[in-house]
């Protein structure tokens, strides 16, 4: 085998730990943010920790502005708003907020409030960040309140295109936050279901970065450990909400899962993508229910892997004990065992295939795809 080549890039300064949110200005004026936006869904807005969050802003004499017009999946006209709210109030910087919606936005409301070309050129596709201006781009702060998306520490942000039901995700390796603050006190009030759908988030990103055939040793790594962290706390988060200890090892799995995607996704999230875009449906919930579906139709590649895996996690019984032990994990959790139980009704299945066959995580897969197989993925999981 020649040697592997290959183009890595790791996270950011992370302040994690109970309490650190008091950190919040400190992270600023590293961030070099004198008059920030917090940008936020409409459900965290009138929460005790966003509140807490604006305090300590006007506190150090930053303002307690505040966006909160995001959907659960946020679209082009979410941006608009958030836009035209950061240019208005004459922001320098983004203080991205909550799970990966408000993160998401957030991060894309820097991202592009100064450029000059349309949110859409600037896709997941070749080098197509590069043709926005990188000095434009506003510092960001990012402060998760779930554990699951790992957004607080990626470099895209995925925004659904209200015309067209697709969801898009948007790349500029300068949408990486300049400091994060993982606090987990800040996931404590998390809805069981919230808690249950985030973290499941986690474990897919983890799971299909550990079985995507690219090379990438240090996410591999980071993968496996993720993937133990969820598979030992996620119970407990759910069970015991205001156990810290496993909400802090969550919101490590958490962005362990979007740092080792770097190696790849795979069908699971290609799947997911127009199921969420289309039915609303809670993207790591979604996640889940495609979980054990896809990793039947991927054992000809990854059953080496999995019985590694369950290995590690101290599952008996190779591939075939690993596929129980995930199907007892989500009934234990309260996962929808069938996209018909997570409410997605007469779906148009080969539409919905053709829009998964173009999501780039396809990519990853470590079987290969195309918009056949994936229909019989979907059927599979109805």
């Amino acid at each position: 085998m020649a040697s592997p080549t290959a183009n890595w890039s790791y996270p950011t300064a992370i302040r994690f730990g109970a309490g650190r949110i008091k950190e919040l200005a400190e992270a600023c004026a590293a961030a070099g943010i004198r008059k920030p936006l917090l940008v936020t869904d409409r459900g965290l807005a009138p929460l005790p920790i966003t509140t807490q969050a604006l305090d300590l802003l006007e506190a150090a004499g930053l303002g307690r502005a505040l966006f909160s017009d995001v959907d659960p999946n946020p679209n082009e006209h979410n941006l608009e708003a958030g836009i035209e709210a950061f240019l208005g109030g004459g922001h320098d910087g983004v203080i991205a907020f909550g799970g990966g919606s408000g993160l998401d936005l957030g991060k894309l409301v820097a991202l592009m409030a100064r450029q000059s070309i349309p949110v859409w050129d600037l896709e997941d596709i070749g080098d197509w960040w590069t043709r926005a201006d990188a000095a434009a781009i506003a510092p960001i702060v990012a402060v998760p309140t779930t554990a699951g998306t790992g957004s607080e520490v990626g470099r895209a942000g995925v925004l659904t295109n209200s015309a067209t039901h697709v969801k898009k995700i948007i790349f500029h390796p300068r949408l990486l936050p300049s400091v994060v603050i993982c606090d987990p006190e800040l996931t404590v009030g998390m809805p069981r279901a919230i808690t249950v759908g985030t973290g499941m988030d986690a474990f897919a990103h983890c799971l299909e970065a550990y079985c995507s055939p690219h090379y990438h040793p240090m996410s591999q790594g980071i993968a496996l450990e993720g993937l133990r962290l969820v598979w030992e706390n996620l119970a407990t988060a759910t069970a015991e909400p205001e156990n810290l200890e496993a909400r802090a090892h969550m919101m490590s799995a958490a962005a362990m899962g979007a740092t080792a995607f770097q190696k790849g996704l795979g069908a699971v999230h290609s799947l997911s993508h127009p199921i969420g875009a289309h039915f609303n449906t809670h993207h790591g919930m979604t996640n889940a229910v495609f979980l054990p579906v896809v990793l039947a139709f991927n054992r000809p590649a990854v059953e080496a892997k999995i019985e590694a895996l369950a290995a590690y996690l101290g599952v008996p019984g190779g591939f075939d004990g690993f596929m129980e032990a995930l199907i007892a994990f989500r009934e234990k959790l309260g996962v929808p065992p069938t996209l018909v139980a997570l409410g997605v009704e007469n779906p148009d299945i080969e539409q919905l295939a053709t829009e998964a066959a173009e999501d780039p995580s396809c990519g990853g897969n470590p079987v290969p795809v195309d918009a056949g197989s994936l229909a019989d993925l979907y059927r599979k999981a109805m």
